[in-house]
């Protein structure tokens, strides 16, 4: 409980706060008692910064690492406490041109770095199945499951993505990712099969005589969000069987990148597909796959 002497937190910090988990919370899939912790963090440090007249938008580097020397914490909450900073102060210079992130030149505690999970193929294969196609927002939810699976977009990504942006001809989409850079995505016969499907039989429907500029649209015929994004993912999950915490949006970008790499692809044209601007970035599915391999070898092999 916040002590009654403790100085509050600034209304846009509050703010600030509440927009930076809702993002992480939809692009990443972390878990709620992460994002409990993130809030935590956060909350902590922009009080002990309003005591100093500073707030989260105005703190320098000093100011952050003045705060880690006067905590008391296990390294593996020193570390989550750090990456809730990087992470928050890394969503502040993406909306704010010309923000200096304080973070950045501050040492950070050696961690093994967490795996990201996937599906197996046959949950994927349940989970695009899932959508009632004879219906329009069925037929729109598994057009949009198909292309995140198919081309590996962040959600964000996927539900900013205008009607503009897909050649079906050449069966591309011109993708629009962090930092504002351009990337090419092969989206697949299939996935632009029940795109054109959508086009056809749903996405008239939806648009009520407009001629609204995103390619998804909502049953108000407005683009879709995040939040409706992630919403639909989890409906169709438990329809078949897939536990919550076991999905989230980010998810299916990870089955994209670790099935491609059980299937032989390169490493360097995987980083292109996934926008990654750093090889390392990509080079932790290829943990994933040898995970995945050592476990087929272990149930199958007769001296596993």
């Amino acid at each position: 409980m916040q002590k009654e002497d403790s100085p509050s937190i600034a209304e846009a910090d509050a703010a600030s706060i509440d927009a930076f988990l809702e993002r992480v919370w939809s692009e990443d899939g972390l878990a709620d008692r992460t994002l409990e912790a993130y809030r935590r963090d956060l909350e902590a440090l922009a009080r002990w910064l309003a005591g100093r007249g500073r707030t989260l938008r105005n703190a320098r580097r000093e100011d952050i690492s003045a705060y880690h020397g006067e905590q008391h914490a296990a390294v593996r909450s020193m570390a989550r406490r750090q990456s809730a900073f990087r992470r928050y102060y890394a969503h502040l210079a993406r909306e704010q041109t010309g923000f200096e992130d304080p973070t950045l030149l501050i040492e950070r505690p050696r961690m093994p770095r967490s795996l990201p999970k996937a599906l197996a193929e046959r949950e994927i294969e349940a989970l695009l199945n899932a959508p009632d196609t004879d219906g329009t927002l069925g037929l729109r939810d598994r057009a949009m499951l198909e292309l995140m699976y198919a081309s590996g977009l962040r959600v964000s990504e996927l539900v900013e993505l205008p009607l503009a942006a897909l050649n079906p001809r050449q069966g591309v989409l011109r993708v629009t990712g962090k930092g504002g850079k351009d990337r090419l995505v092969p989206v697949g016969e299939v996935a632009l099969g029940w795109i054109e499907s959508y086009l056809a039989g749903a996405r008239p429907a939806l648009a009520k005589g407009h001629q609204p500029a995103a390619l998804f649209l909502s049953r108000r015929g407005e683009g879709m969000t995040r939040q409706m994004f992630w919403t639909l993912v989890k409906r169709h999950a438990l329809k078949v069987g897939i536990q919550a915490k076991r999905i989230s949006p980010h998810v299916l970008r990870h089955s994209f990148a670790t099935h491609l790499l059980n299937h032989g692809a390169d490493l360097r044209a995987l980083q292109m597909l996934l926008g990654h601007s750093a090889l390392s970035t990509t080079q932790i599915y290829t943990l994933v796959a040898k995970e995945g391999l050592k476990r087929l070898h272990a149930q199958h092999h007769p001296r596993g």
